[in-house]
């Protein structure tokens, strides 16, 4: 397997200003699926940073409350605490919209004002398009002593509420607002990756970029002022990076980016970057068997269009897709205008593939659904990614993202040649969860080839809907998958939508002559 056959490279991502390489070798990255795992081996990290070590973060939504582990600490707390021991802490934390759209403006400032008064320091960041959000997530661990320690946490789980759940599924005590149908405390589906080894520092180029904006973090006179007042826009420089952590496996790490074109241009991505997006169109181009996906949205018809095209191309390609059964967690963004774009990509689907694209939602044990905020692909048992960006054209161009695609040098036993064992464990895992093959002799093993593991969700979703069409009577069968029913928009509503929906759910942050020509 070469790796430029999969990975971009330099000329590919499209952006010469970047400091970032092309990929890093010699990485080990471990999944960590659900926010509950991520967040107990956080506590830990965090627990053990002391004098002149280093804590760097991004994150969309930051509740400062919210516990790490059952007990504690909460996330200021524990942040707070590794400043107060003489760790370096700083972090860039997405300003908000207002709190009335139930996004997060007091919680982000609050998150900031605690770890500002044990002496580290957190910018409230609005550096994007009107509209858009600092959307990347990730979490930097360097030790000055004990390089070996070093670690990067990136992914789709921010450190806030209702994210810290189980593969249990019963939601996270402290809850974020959800529509009614996931109840009082919703279910939630997550994965971030743990990454060791030279990666750690790319990772850390991404935050030193964004810190490094000369940009001012606000141009509304009245924040400036506030921030001004509680100390909130320092910018004290970073200490120079050391030295890329020692090799400690064996993936292969290239780190995906998206940053909006704006006319008060990114120094470190003066006409954007799009190679999220460019990632997929190049690895869809080389799917031949099995492309299985989770995301939170799946909108836009031009964005789905590499998959569908690879549909169409090999018809012996199957897509197995994860999705949440009620779309939206943001309550603004709920309705008809946040359907348009459901209901045109996965008509597209399903016009290239046919039968052989199968969409699923999950649910809980107790029939709850479960909201579905994991952003994880597999292509072929080669190419794994998971990061902070979903399908949609927001994410590949508006908002910044960060996902981390990895390739595996070591092949998978098990398995034909050319799979990679990291992608194939990654699917497996979560194959495990949502068929319920949690024991010796379940026949995970079998789903190593794609055409099985894609007839084993479709039965195990066909079970699991006929027992609810039964009403229940019988034992209920293993397995949390249902199938997701299209969702439907009359032609009166959509053109009613469909304005919203361009402007303020799914927005365009090329270039116009990208724009124009549909290029990435």
């Amino acid at each position: 397997m070469r790796l430029q056959d999969w990975f971009l490279t330099e000329d590919e991502r499209g952006n010469p200003a970047t400091r970032l390489d092309a990929w890093s070798t010699g990485n080990e990255v471990r999944p960590l699926i659900h926010g509950a795992t991520y967040f107990a081996e956080l506590a830990t990290r965090l627990d053990r940073l002391g004098k002149d070590d280093l804590l760097l973060f991004a994150d969309w939504r930051g509740d400062p409350d919210e516990r790490l582990t059952p007990d504690g600490p909460g996330v200021a707390a524990a942040m707070a605490s590794a400043a107060e021991r003489g760790a370096l802490v700083r972090g860039l934390i997405w300003r908000s919209h207002l709190d009335r759209l139930r996004f997060s403006a007091e919680e982000n400032r609050h998150l900031g004002e605690a770890i500002e008064e044990a002496g580290g320091q957190a910018l409230l960041d609005t550096r994007t398009r009107a509209g858009g959000s600092h959307h990347q997530k990730f979490v930097i661990l360097r030790h000055d002593r004990t390089p070996e320690d070093d670690v990067a946490f990136v992914g789709g789980v921010d450190l806030c509420h209702s994210r810290r759940d189980d593969a249990d599924h019963r939601g996270d005590p402290q809850a974020a607002p959800l529509p009614g149908r996931y109840g009082p405390r919703p279910p939630w589906h997550d994965v971030q990756v743990a990454i060791r080894g030279p990666a750690v520092a790319e990772v850390e180029k991404v935050f030193c970029e964004r810190w490094e904006d000369p940009a001012p973090e606000t141009r509304q006179p009245f924040r400036r002022l506030r921030d001004h007042v509680t100390r909130m826009d320092d910018m004290p420089p970073l200490p120079k990076p050391g030295p890329p952590p020692a090799p400690a496996g064996t993936h292969a790490v290239q780190l995906l980016r998206t940053y909006p074109y704006r006319r008060s241009a990114y120094p470190f991505a003066p006409r954007g970057e799009r190679s999220v997006a460019r990632a997929y169109h190049k690895v869809l181009g080389r799917a031949r068997s099995l492309v299985y996906l989770e995301d939170q949205y799946l909108w836009s018809t031009e964005v789905i269009e590499p998959f569908a095209r690879a549909l169409e191309r090999e018809p012996e390609l199957h897509m197995i897709i994860v999705v949440p059964r009620f779309p939206d967690q943001d309550g603004w963004l709920a309705g008809p205008a946040s359907l348009i774009g459901r209901v045109e990509a996965l008509g597209r689907l399903r016009d290239a593939g046919g039968d052989r694209v199968a969409v699923y939602d999950l649910e809980n044990h107790e029939d709850r659904p479960v909201y579905v905020h994991a952003k994880v692909c597999v292509v072929d048992d080669v190419w794994a990614s998971v990061g902070s960006d979903n399908v949609n054209l927001r994410s590949w161009t508006y908002d910044s993202e960060l996902s981390c695609a990895i390739l595996d040098e070591e092949p998978d036993p098990r398995a034909p040649a050319g799979a990679a064992k990291f992608a194939r464990d990654l699917r497996l895992t979560l194959a495990a969860e949502h068929l319920d093959l949690d024991r010796p002799g379940d026949g995970l093993d079998e789903l190593c080839d794609p055409r099985v593991a894609f007839d084993a969700f479709a039965d195990s979703a066909a079970r699991l809907e006929e027992w609810h069409r039964g009403g229940g009577r019988d034992p209920r069968p293993p397995g949390r998958l249902r199938p997701h029913p299209a969702p439907e928009l009359t032609g009166f509503r959509r053109r009613l939508a469909m304005p919203l929906y361009r402007l303020a759910v799914d927005p365009d942050g090329r270039p116009p002559e990208l724009r124009r020509s549909r290029r990435f």
